[in-house]
């Protein structure tokens, strides 16, 4: 069968995608920008064919995607970038049902969230319209709708071991209290390719959890069972949903405004209405402690596809990030290296790749910890959203504060851009280049100033870029992994 995906540089579109692949679909992803799209491995199947589709742009359908079978509607944002949010939320599933309108396709499969309160939060009322939506242009559609989704590298995982294990004793807010049905990321990959084409799903609406109801406080105190790790958790009611989306943005990896909506839905109990969908689908479903446990043995193994931070979120309207791919050289501060290398250039290489998240920076790791600290002081996205996985890099993912713009492992180059607080704009760039018989280590940072604050900016870091600029390119020369 052919398959459109949506969102299939997202957190569950990535997972999605080997899974339908497996059983034997072609699969059309649609894409906002296909360079940050991967390439290689199962990536490289034939079966797959990529389209870029901005949903948020009012543009007629693409002729090309055409005779589709079933379409998956997976483009969510929880975040909240601009203030009409949820409108750009129905626009894009407007534009979603118009071109699937002319594609000939049977079913569309929708993942949303569990809204069975009278008295919603604004993300999930956003949630329950784009159904409404969807179900309005004549395709039968099946809803899937879940409760907070635990795996490696999702938000709410993530935002959990945060918690957990960086705070032996906390004090919380009282909507730790609220219950919630976790359900296994895996049981939503089950779910999600189970109804596919399923004629007794078709107009139908599932709320999906695993089995277990619990207050967010016992999901906190049961990962760290799993972790070996004791906790004391002390819920108090004076905490303001303000106060309480700032404690969470300070201690996890979250943005401010991602907090801000977390907090409202986290004050809405979650609770999945019961169904049969497992049974016909014959899913065996996890509890939450062994959600947690499999998540850690897919970290253990450096095998995370997919991360929520890597996500370009669809009410990010910065049409102009992936403009930056070309670093300006007008009007232009930069601090450029040149090192010789006198070993194996391919090991340089994968030092590059390995940069940041554990490995870190190679040179003075606690001035970027301050400096992530500081970004996350004045709201940006400090050093904590670290890296998808320890030796790969593709484009579009995010490496602690930078964005990758560029990961061409072919031609030696990876370019990052700052994603931090700036009064200006940065990139950083790495590149390892060949000439007269030689190779050599080329680092160059670049900062473009925005007005009289931007430059007084960089001549106060001035005196830093000495020793962190210099000792990064030494060490990324010679550094050496341990053998085992």
């Amino acid at each position: 069968m052919k398959i459109l995906l949506t969102g299939a540089n997202g957190y569950i579109g990535k997972r999605l995608l080997p899974v339908l692949l497996n059983q034997g679909h072609e699969v059309v992803c649609c894409v906002r920008d296909e360079k940050r799209f991967p390439k290689e491995g199962f990536y490289s199947n034939p079966k797959i064919s990529i389209y870029e589709v901005d949903f948020l742009k009012e543009s007629l359908p693409n002729a090309k995607i055409k005779d589709i079978d079933a379409a998956y509607y997976l483009i969510h944002s929880m975040s909240d970038n601009t203030a009409s949010f949820e409108k750009l939320e129905e626009l894009s599933a407007r534009n979603f049902v118009t071109l699937v309108q002319q594609t000939g396709a049977k079913q569309i499969i929708y993942l949303g969230g569990i809204t069975n309160e009278e008295k919603l939060s604004k993300h999930l009322a956003s949630r329950k319209k784009v159904d409404d939506i969807l179900r309005s242009g004549g395709i039968p559609v099946t809803s899937l709708k879940a409760g907070i989704i635990v795996g490696s590298g999702s938000s709410s995982f993530e935002i959990i071991r945060d918690l957990v294990e960086k705070l032996p004793i906390m004090v919380t807010p009282k909507w730790l209290n609220t219950k919630t049905q976790p359900i296994a990321i895996r049981n939503v990959l089950e779910y999600l390719a189970g109804v596919l084409l399923k004629k007794d799903t078709f107009n139908q609406s599932y709320d999906i959890g695993g089995p277990d109801i619990l207050t967010y406080k016992e999901m906190l105190l049961q990962f760290a069972e799993v972790r070996g790790l004791k906790r004391y958790i002390f819920t108090i009611p004076v905490m303001t949903p303000r106060i309480s989306s700032y404690w969470l943005y300070f201690v996890t990896s979250t943005s401010y405004k991602l907090a801000v909506n977390l907090v409202n839905s986290m004050k809405v109990e979650v609770v999945a209405k019961k169904n049969d969908l497992n049974e016909m689908l014959n899913i065996h479903l996890l509890n939450y402690k062994q959600a947690v446990e499999r998540a850690f043995q897919r970290i253990e193994q450096d095998d995370v596809i997919s991360s929520w931070k890597d996500s370009l979120v669809s009410s990010y309207q910065n049409d102009t990030l992936l403009s930056h791919i070309n670093v300006p050289t007008n009007g232009c501060y930069k601090d450029e290296r040149v090192k010789a290398i006198s070993g194996n250039a391919d090991q340089i290489l994968n030092n590059i790749w390995a940069i940041g998240g554990e490995r870190g920076w190679y040179y003075g790791n606690w001035l970027w910890n301050i400096r992530g600290h500081m970004d996350k002081i004045f709201g940006g996205v400090g050093l904590r959203r670290g890296r998808t996985h320890a030796s790969e890099i593709n484009t579009g993912d995010t490496l602690d504060f930078w964005r990758v713009l560029a990961a061409d492992k072919p031609n030696k180059r990876l370019l990052l851009y700052a994603e931090m607080k700036l009064p200006g704009e940065a990139w950083l760039e790495f590149r390892i280049i060949e000439k007269e018989q030689k190779a050599y280590l080329q680092q160059t940072a670049t900062f473009r100033p925005r007005g009289l604050w931007g430059r007084l900016y960089w001549y106060s870091v001035l005196p830093f870029h000495y020793f962190v600029f210099e000792g990064m390119a030494e060490n990324i020369i010679n550094y050496k992994t341990e053998k085992p």
